[in-house]
């Protein structure tokens, strides 16, 4: 039987899973990270679109290191980022996992609603008892 999300235990998954929705809260990681899918880039391009200064942008890297979706590595005066696409597995995990498991949910329902009988008419009006006149 699959497991559901109530069958799950904090572990090692999770607290990636918690970074990484963590570090992605914010609209200037997220953009961040929409660029580095296009290649990698030195934190002055990716500073570029942004009105802050460089060390803020360094901040927002630095979190986005931390949680596992993005690497640096030194190149010459250089330090180029580059998305970790498996830094992103948690997130692809508990996705599919939530999707499965609400498709799931969704075709018991509709199994339920083409199986049942048609309820009698005389259930479908209001009833007259205990009403006031």
């Amino acid at each position: 039987m699959p497991a559901t999300i109530d069958d799950r235990r904090p572990d090692r998954d999770d607290a990636d899973l918690d970074a990484a929705f963590a570090a992605l809260a914010d609209p200037t990681r997220r953009a961040i990270v929409r660029r580095l899918t296009a290649g990698e880039a030195t934190v002055n391009e990716l500073a570029a679109p942004f009105a802050m200064s460089l060390p803020a942008v360094s901040k927002h890297l630095k979190v986005l290191e931390r949680a596992g979706l993005i690497s640096r590595r030194v190149d010459a005066q250089r330090r180029p980022c580059r998305l970790r696409t498996d830094g992103l597995d948690a997130i692809e995990r508990y996705v599919e996992h939530t999707r499965a498991a609400w498709e799931q949910r969704l075709d018991r329902l509709e199994h339920v609603l083409t199986t049942a009988p048609e309820p009698p008419a005389s259930s479908l009006t209001p009833s007259s008892e205990g009403t006031p006149s």
